[in-house]
């Protein structure tokens, strides 16, 4: 399994990914699972990937394949296409169609092979957009309601990200609360699991601001985990008993 998450927010887009995948207890490896494109100054876009690694390579092969192609026009290409929702298009068209063909074989021997996305970005002169992308081409887009999405294992972190993540939200905290939102996950679920890989873009900047990998040992990272943990049990000391007082 993995996580990941985007959110997009005035200040920019921050985006967290671990880096597990999990084939069985005997069958655990790192992949990276966020991928940035950008031409700077002009678009960026971040890609995310959750699901079977199959599929998930075979279509970021086939997007870099379409870039480099020298017939690329804007129908194929990604650091092509006018608006980001067109990126969205071609590579909910791409996973679809990945998705499909890969899925026939694999039916054979009654497994599954599904992924889903998360593709964020911005162009010169265009908004800033938000999609998760389904492993059957279709997508929603982040709002102003909802200026976060997540894929993989995501209910573990969600809780912090629905209190604290509002579209104003600096990028500074928007970076604290990923990365808490993370780190509650790793303590819920094995199958997510160390380096992370982080990523931040500036509004209208077009390019990428932050490219970190986050280690299992990073200093930072640790003790914000343990300062993290050390508030909750402060603030769950502090809580009343519902009933207590009557």
């Amino acid at each position: 399994m993995t996580y990941c998450v985007g959110l997009l927010l005035d200040e920019g887009m921050v985006f967290l990914s671990d880096t597990r995948t999990n084939a069985g207890v005997d069958n655990i490896s790192t992949y990276r699972k966020l991928y940035t494109f950008e031409e700077p100054g002009e678009r960026v876009i971040v890609i995310q990937t959750a699901g079977s690694l199959s599929v998930t390579q075979t279509v970021l092969a086939k997007l870099r394949e379409a870039i480099e192609d020298p017939d690329a026009t804007p129908d194929t290409s990604i650091l092509q296409a006018p608006t980001m929702l067109r990126v969205a298009e071609i590579v909910g068209e791409m996973l679809s169609r990945v998705t499909a063909e890969i899925g026939a074989r694999v039916n054979r021997v009654a497994q599954a092979a599904t992924a889903s996305m998360i593709v964020g970005g911005q162009r010169r002169g265009g908004a800033q957009r938000l999609f998760l992308i389904y492993p059957e081409g279709n997508f929603i887009e982040a709002t102003e309601d909802t200026p976060y999405l997540q894929i993989g294992e995501h209910k573990y972190g969600k809780p912090i990200l629905d209190r604290v993540v509002r579209p104003d939200t600096s990028l500074a905290d928007a970076r604290k609360a990923v990365l808490l939102s993370m780190d509650s996950t790793l303590r819920s679920n094995l199958s997510v699991g160390m380096p992370l890989d982080l990523a931040i873009t500036r509004a209208d900047a077009c390019r990428i601001e932050e490219l970190t990998r986050v280690e299992a040992n990073d200093p930072d990272f640790l003790a914000m985990s343990e300062a993290w943990s050390n508030a909750l049990r402060e603030s769950f000391k502090s809580v009343p008993v519902a009933g207590q007082s009557r």
